[in-house]
């Protein structure tokens, strides 16, 4: 038995760049999986806008959703407002982290309304840069949230009564994993050609393995120790500053 592979995509925006989302439709149609989208309700971050806005942006996710795709919020604006890794720090910056509970709660209730006019209702919750506190914790709750895609380990687990969704630490030893469920992380803007072939080797090598988002998410949770939280926590910590070290050097 092999792990189980889920797939999310970030920065899903009415002005992304269409040519290289469609080429992962693609895969995901020939793989046979439907993934997690992760929609900017307010996209303010100009680094997202590759193209013009699609007007039938909000019906192609609702075709998507339709399909069997799952949609999430990613942030409200996308727009970094801290230098916080908070208590997952992948990055050292954030849209969330740092900033004081009420204004958090009000940028998520901000995010909630913008996709509900646009008929996309979701309680899953994707962090800009992974980033998070507990005051993003507590706001999540209070608005109305359940789970949330980021975290380290080998099944969704409970934590702060909410529902994580962990990622991959490292793609390449996840696939040689013999148990377990993790997520693949995509981002479609910034995709060279060298990183379609090798997404397109992937697919094809361990299609296998891979499976709706749908499926991840009918997976039991376990609850997350505190031994657990500072484990990913240091591991968190360690790939940032190895990232860090590699871009370096």
């Amino acid at each position: 038995m092999s792990m189980k592979i889920a797939v999310r995509m970030d920065d899903i925006t009415p002005d992304m760049n269409w040519d290289n989302f469609n080429f992962f439709l693609n895969l995901f149609e020939q793989t046979g999986i439907a993934p997690l989208l992760g929609i900017v309700p307010d996209n303010r971050d100009k680094s997202l806008a590759c193209e013009a806005e699609h007007d039938d942006f909000y019906s192609t996710m609702k075709s998507l959703e339709n399909k069997g795709f799952i949609l999430a919020m990613h942030g409200c604006h996308h727009v970094y407002t801290t230098k916080r890794g908070g208590i997952f720090p992948l990055n050292q910056q954030s849209e969330f982290a740092g900033l004081p509970y009420e204004k958090q709660r009000e940028m998520l209730k901000r995010g909630i309304e913008k996709l509900k006019q646009n008929g996309i209702d979701t309680d899953i919750f994707m962090a800009p840069a992974h980033s998070y506190d507990k005051n993003t914790l507590k706001a999540l709750k209070e608005v109305g949230f359940t789970r949330i895609t980021d975290g380290f380990g080998k099944m969704p687990y409970i934590y702060r009564g909410l529902t994580f969704y962990p990622i991959s630490f490292m793609m390449s030893r996840s696939l040689r994993q013999k148990n377990g469920a993790t997520t693949l992380v995509l981002h479609s803007n910034t995709v060279t050609e060298a990183d379609k072939e090798r997404y397109t080797k992937i697919f094809k090598e361990y299609g296998e393995n891979m499976i709706s988002y749908s499926e991840y998410l009918e997976l039991e949770p376990v609850t997350r120790t505190v031994f657990g939280r500072a484990l990913e926590y240091l591991l968190a910590k360690c790939k940032y500053l190895l990232v860090r070290l590699k871009k370096r050097f």
